[in-house]
């Protein structure tokens, strides 16, 4: 599963683990933070946290256009100091006022530029790794053990936001806007870590780094098209763009819609077997789990497989120990559900690859577009899932509380409904997100391999921004309706994937 790949993978892999902590652990509680710290409405808040988002994924545009001109490593280097700076200013506690809303502002502008220069960037060198004829077959591997990394460092941030704030209120006694702002400081610390393993491991990805100051060259000289097939490239990957923007207006409501559901509508409580999904560490007890099983099956010594017996073994005795252990009921905090997205990420992805590898081997494997229109239909499962449940519930309602509106518990519905959605919607971004990616890297001219990634998240921003239309939803429609909206722009930006997969098959 991990054989053959170039060595370069893992240190672009490591370094863009740290940084999507940070930003995870950020994303965890930002919407519930805008609305506590400023006592915003569901709806102002959601505007400006899908707009943020949008941010984020817009830049990488204008990054990706001045790394085709000064290289992508540079890019990446000055797109981790800008998110250093951008952090640092989100991280201190200045109050509810205009000037903390300024600051506030210009903190999440300096971390959606950076991460415009950092995040496509990145992804581009991790494609050019590829342009080896050494590793050609293993382009959409590679780009599925990425983002398996990617999802490593945001399974812990949810834990970790949490974790920060509650000790902060109990230990240093902060207020608890104030102590949202140390969640913010754990990104810092993250890009530090980003950086370092970048610069340590340099060597072995150097060459993918293009700009007129690289020592060492893409090993493949660049490929000529004509006009006329560097045109068709174009169309067939906007024409992808225009789907996928309705795949994460959909998606992100993890951080938005799906994260009010969860304050407002889930036991607050669980306990027994319910409780243990919520603890971090039984989570990766069972991604090791998966992880030795693979390895036992697939290892062709029996060294090899004594390690993996050795890992599951203890992985499942840890498990069993932490059942045993079992007392009394754990307080369920809304932004933990975030962490069961980069849990199914990281657990499903040797099955995924194991699956289209063994579909591959039968000349079976579907091509990226097909893949991405399934990942559509399946994302709009999940919305079914979330529109039959919400069938009967009451309107979010919300109280005075100090002067300033405060959302309220109104319904106990099973954590289950929410763990169950994100692992549906896992599937879909399986099929969808790291095919995607791998997708752009494979038809994208030469010449412009930059602003094609960059597309591909100017696609993802423009998605992000219509995320808001959860938060405008939120409390003006009957909860059924909230989950149908994204149910009926799935299923159409599927059906025009099929309707045009002639022509995107064609390009691949």
């Amino acid at each position: 599963m991990f054989e053959g790949q170039p060595k370069g993978l893992w240190a672009l892999a490591l370094a863009n683990t740290g940084e999507r902590f940070g930003y995870y652990t950020m994303i965890a509680v930002f919407a519930l933070f805008l609305r506590a710290n400023f006592g915003l409405s569901a709806a102002m808040a959601g505007t400006i946290y899908s707009t943020f988002l949008m941010l984020v994924y817009f830049f990488p545009l204008i990054g990706g256009i001045m790394a085709d001109k000064f290289g992508f490593g540079k890019m990446v280097t000055i797109g981790i100091v800008i998110m250093f700076l951008g952090y640092l200013l989100l991280a201190v506690p200045l109050g509810g006022g205009t000037v903390a809303l300024i600051a506030m502002l210009a903190a999440l502008l300096l971390i959606g530029f950076g991460t415009g220069l950092f995040k496509g960037n990145l992804q581009v060198m991790v494609g050019n790794l590829y342009d080896d004829a050494l590793y050609a077959g293993k382009r959409d591997a590679g780009f599925s053990i990425f983002y398996m990394a990617i999802n490593i460092g945001a399974l812990f941030a949810p834990t970790a936001a949490v974790k920060i704030k509650e000790y902060a209120e109990t230990a240093w006694g902060y207020s608890g806007n104030d102590a949202y702002h140390f969640a913010f400081a754990v990104a810092c610390l993250s890009l530090i870590l980003s950086i370092a393993i970048y610069y340590i491991f340099r060597s072995t990805f150097r060459h993918t780094e293009g700009g007129k100051n690289a020592k060492d060259q893409a090993v493949q000289p660049v490929e000529e098209l004509s006009k006329e097939e560097t045109k068709q490239r174009i169309v067939a990957l906007c024409l992808v763009f225009t789907v996928v923007i309705f795949f994460w207006m959909a998606f992100h409501q993890n951080g938005l819609s799906l994260t009010y559901f969860a304050n407002e509508f889930t036991a607050s409580e669980a306990s027994g077997v319910q409780s243990m999904p919520f603890n971090v560490w039984n989570l990766v007890a069972i991604i090791i789990m998966v992880y030795g099983l693979f390895g036992f099956f697939q290892n062709k010594t029996s060294k090899g497989k004594t390690y993996a017996a050795i890992a599951v073994a203890v992985a499942a005795l840890f498990l069993g120990w932490q059942y045993s252990n079992l007392t009394g009921s754990v307080k369920v905090s809304a932004p933990i559900f975030q962490q069961f997205n980069p849990f199914y990420v990281v657990a499903l992805t040797p099955v995924s690859m194991a699956i289209f590898g063994s579909l591959a081997k039968k000349g079976k494997e579907p091509s990226a577009p097909r893949k991405i229109a399934y990942g559509m239909l399946i994302a709009a499962a999940a919305y079914c899932l979330m529109a039959f449940a919400s069938v009967g519930l009451p309107m979010p309602q919300t109280e005075i509380v100090n002067g300033e509106k405060v959302a309220m518990h109104v319904a106990d519905v099973t954590p289950n409904l929410l763990i169950g959605t994100y692992l549906v919607l896992t599937f879909a971004e399986l099929l969808l997100s790291p095919m995607g990616i791998s997708f752009v890297s494979k038809v994208a001219p030469p010449k412009y391999k930059g602003m094609m990634m960059g597309g591909w998240f100017v696609a993802t921003a423009i998605g992000n921004q219509l995320v808001m239309v959860g938060g405008l939803l939120w409390g003006a429609v009957p909860m059924w309706a909230v989950w149908s909206v994204f149910i009926a722009v799935c299923l159409v930006a599927a059906l025009f994937m099929f309707a045009i997969m002639k022509r995107l098959e064609k390009v691949c």
